[in-house]
């Protein structure tokens, strides 16, 4: 393949993977406003406009600086789109996979919900917030896609914020399912996935 036709190829998988992922979220965020339990606790409110916030200033940065910008952190070698696509399209399946097994419980901003369930199954038996390893895994994925540039800063932003969300998170799940998630924690990793498993977390 030509360097046109790598380009050409990274940016529509790019682009069909980010719009999947999005339109899986605002389908689940239409069905859930409907049907949804009520809420009970809430977290911070400036949680729910974190990663989209993310998203639109990883976007910024690297289409409106100017052109040569980012050459610094530029690597050119081509098969490093190729390990980007592979990333990139298992990480959205994992976010993916995650969200539709959170269901209900699901929210863009951190709450306890009526009835709340604490999932610790399926995606959540491999790390403790599977939507954040997706959602991450994306960010790494597209960033060798595009041969990193600009994308290097993206990634360290999409870190910070998800590490910042993720500790409200487990304050309020700590909160709403005591020794419940101490235990869970203590058995599931956080965010990156063990090499090798040490046995299934409990279902609550």
């Amino acid at each position: 393949m030509t360097d046109a036709q790598w380009r050409h190829a990274a940016t529509v998988i790019d682009a069909v993977c980010w719009l999947t992922f999005l339109t899986v979220w605002a389908l689940g965020a239409l069905y859930n406003a409907r049907r949804s339990p009520a809420v009970r606790k809430r977290g911070q409110p400036l949680q729910r406009w974190s990663i989209a916030a993310g998203i639109v200033v990883a976007v910024t940065v690297n289409t409106l600086l100017p052109h040569g910008t980012w050459d610094p952190l530029t690597v050119h070698v081509q098969w490093l789109r190729a390990v980007g696509a592979v990333v990139l399209i298992a990480a959205t399946a994992f976010a993916i996979w995650a969200r539709i097994r959170l269901g209900l419980m699901w929210t863009s901003a951190p709450v306890a919900k009526q009835g709340h369930e604490l999932r610790t199954d399926g995606p959540y038996a491999i790390v403790r917030h599977p939507i954040y390893t997706g959602i991450f895994g994306m960010f790494i994925g597209t960033a060798l896609l595009m041969l990193l540039g600009g994308w290097v800063v993206a990634v360290l932003l999409a870190f910070g914020l998800m590490q910042w969300k993720i500790n409200v998170e487990e304050k309020l799940m700590t909160e709403a399912f005591p020794g419940a998630y101490e235990e869970y924690k203590r058995r599931v990793p956080r965010v990156i996935p063990r090499l090798r498993r040490r046995g299934r977390a409990p279902v609550a």
